[in-house]
């Protein structure tokens, strides 16, 4: 099954390309980027060598869907998808942190506080809670955006103003729009049976100043939902919570003792993992959205995305 890997290609009026972990994004003479989801997956803040087919569309089209849910209460950078693994927006100038929240103490959150860390972020965490309760507000610990090949780190609103990283007013209207988002992201996740746990945006300035959302929201990738039904019961016999996010990939790579630090060897990836990884990215598609996922032809990926993008930028 063909899938994507890396992309060369060479758009009408194109300025530059830029290769993240999972996205390569193409500048179209300063005004546009063309954003090409790619099917790599990374973990850890490290791309793993085999790809997942239908990753990259199933990401793109949850993000597409997502981003059309909010619009409303905020702007974001999307104006349109030309194909199943493209978006296509306003260049922005990206702010250089994530808009981490957190409504539960999961993740990354619940490794810190077994650690005996009740600060995470600058921001307090209570005592006496058990891994995947309930915080009495949604909390946001920001952390730094690292270039590839980097680990992200955590940060606080006050380092971030203090090294001048964001202004006060731009950090004010992020946060606003943060928590504006979860409310939104929990409100679509209980209307399928689901509870967003954590999450994180991403957001940049248009040239004319404008605060708006950019890459992706609400998906496995960039978010972790539990399955709503029996979470309370779960909870008080201190059980695992049945979750939807790319926490399973996470979870296997513990188990086969990698977790992207220096030394480790990446386990190998058998196809049977492969597609294990890419049949729960569909189920995860079908869960967030409600709606069944309909698989994009992958004979001559390249050359679809490539005529797809020709013929927007060309109208």
């Amino acid at each position: 099954m063909n899938t994507i890997n890396d992309t060369n290609f060479q758009f009408p009026n194109q300025k530059s390309v830029y290769i993240g972990k999972v996205r390569e994004v193409y500048n179209i003479n300063d005004a546009l980027l063309v954003m090409i989801a790619t099917d790599r997956l990374s973990a850890f803040d490290v791309v793993l060598p085999r790809q997942i087919p239908f990753k990259g569309q199933i990401l793109n089209q949850i993000a597409t869907k997502m981003m059309n849910e909010t619009a409303d209460i905020v702007p974001n950078w999307l104006i349109a998808t030309p194909d199943e693994n493209v978006a296509v927006g306003d260049l922005c100038e990206p702010f250089k942190v994530e808009m981490v929240i957190r409504g539960y103490l999961s993740g990354h959150a619940a490794r810190e506080y077994k650690l005996g860390k009740r600060i995470l972020c600058g921001v307090e965490m209570k005592e006496g809670l058990k891994e995947n309760d309930k915080f009495p507000f949604p909390i946001i610990t920001p952390s730094t955006k690292a270039d590839n090949g980097e680990h992200d780190e955590d940060i606080s609103r006050e380092d971030i103003l203090s090294q001048g990283i964001v202004s006060e007013e731009d950090y004010i209207v992020l946060e606003n729009y943060t928590n504006a988002l979860f409310q939104r992201g929990t409100e679509i996740a209980a209307k399928r049976g689901l509870i967003l746990v954590d999450t994180k945006y991403e957001f940049g300035k248009t040239k004319d100043g404008k605060i708006v959302l950019i890459d992706e929201i609400h998906t496995p990738d960039s978010s972790r939902y539990f399955y709503a039904d029996g979470y309370q019961e779960r909870q008080k016999k201190g059980e695992t919570q049945k979750q939807l996010s790319k926490e399973f990939v996470r979870q296997w790579l513990i188990e086969n003792d990698f977790q992207g630090k220096d030394g480790q060897q990446i386990p190998e990836m058998s196809d049977d993992k492969v597609l294990e990884i890419s049949n729960r990215y569909i189920e995860l598609y079908e869960q967030i959205t409600g709606e069944a996922f309909v698989k994009a032809s992958t004979e001559n990926v390249l050359n679809r995305i490539e005529k797809n993008v020709n013929s927007f930028l060309a109208n």
